[in-house]
């Protein structure tokens, strides 16, 4: 079988033109509602750490499971979490057989506090989901242990933190986000491991790069692509891998890294070869989910705007191009993470609706 194929619109303003302006508007400007959360802290299996942000029915962050108000943790400061977990939180969350559950991975140099995370969580969290943003490595506004971070490809990571919550939340009917890079990381999942994923409910992948060479090229070789997206990206990336230089002298070429004014750049002489890969292109390359498509199994949103300044439409995936589980939605506005929607100033409201949609009812 096949995929099917969406073509319905988002309905973009008319005062909000073109995917560059969809883009940044929503990113920055467009309206959402704030949700705070209560952080955990898991070691991964080679020593490191994530931190996942925890919202849900009984879980409140400035309030203590005993009721007590909860102070911020200035250590979080600059987060979306008020606090840390306690031993006590745990008992406080649902234990009703299928309760509806979430975990979002985000996007590049993304985090619990991204606009789309925030829209989303609140979304679900409003109609009694238990939420979890997932950060990747480097991204919870914390250095990660180790000279290596995070990259488009890290399906083991996500494995990892889906077997987690499944293990926190025994009882709940899991359902996955990824967004951008973590929807490529998650889509590689469920085409490697199609029948081991099968255990969650559905997922949704948003503004995903499939093809991560056609998308590396768009930001890397396109004028608005290198002075506006990769100066916005290496701003952050390269302080904190300035960072892991410190602490790990001679593990990464700190003069090209200091040289690096592109995506393509920063993966050549960091991302690449930090997580097993020979180059840019070669990572790029192997680490694309558009192979892996045909072998979901899971029920699959994947929505990318055909206007993305990320993900070219030509190399958007058609029907062929992946399996019978899949749902390709591509309406011709949007954006990438954007979707904004609505009379100015504009929300973001309909992408978690969509998303909702799909979870209940497959279209």
């Amino acid at each position: 079988m096949t995929a099917q194929v969406d073509t319905s619109p988002c309905p973009a303003p008319f005062w909000l033109p073109g995917g560059h302006l969809q883009t940044q508007y929503s990113a920055l400007v467009a309206r959402h509602h704030r949700i705070a959360f209560v952080r955990e802290r898991v070691t991964t299996p080679d020593g490191d750490f994530v931190d996942l942000d925890w919202a849900g029915p009984g879980l409140f962050a400035d309030r203590l499971a005993s009721g007590e108000l909860a102070k911020l943790d200035p250590g979080l400061s600059g987060t979306a979490a008020h606090r840390w977990f306690t031993e006590e939180d745990w008992p406080t969350l649902p234990k009703v057989a299928d309760t509806p559950a979430l975990i979002l991975f985000h996007g590049l140099e993304g985090s619990s506090r991204s606009h789309y995370a925030q829209a989303i969580a609140q979304h679900f969290r409003a109609r009694g989901w238990v939420v979890i943003i997932a950060h990747f490595r480097s991204c919870s506004g914390f250095p990660n242990r180790m000279a290596r971070a995070y990259y488009s490809g890290d399906s083991a990571d996500v494995a990892f933190m889906l077997s987690h919550a499944r293990e926190r939340l025994p009882n709940g009917k899991w359902h996955a986000v990824g967004v951008s890079l973590g929807g490529n990381a998650m889509l590689r999942l469920l085409g490697e491991n199609a029948e081991a994923s099968q255990w969650l409910a559905a997922a949704a992948a948003v503004s995903v790069p499939m093809d991560l060479v056609a998308c590396g090229n768009a930001l890397s070789n396109t004028t608005m692509g290198r002075q506006i997206y990769c100066r916005y990206f290496l701003r952050t990336m390269r302080s904190k891998v300035m960072e892991k230089a410190r602490r790990f002298p001679g593990a990464i070429d700190v003069l090209r890294l200091s040289q690096a004014r592109t995506i393509r750049d920063f993966d050549d002489c960091y991302t690449a070869p930090l997580h097993g890969y020979l180059n840019a292109l070669d990572y790029w390359s192997q680490a694309s989910s558009l192979p892996l498509l045909p072998s979901i199994l899971t029920p699959t949103l994947i929505l990318n705007a055909r206007n993305d300044p990320f993900v070219p439409a030509p190399s958007l995936p058609g029907s062929r191009d992946a399996s019978g589980s899949v749902l390709l939605h591509q309406p011709a506005q949007g954006g990438h993470a954007g979707f904004t929607t609505g009379g100015f100033p504009g929300h973001v409201g309909w992408l978690p609706q969509r998303i909702a949609r799909f979870f209940e009812s497959g279209q």
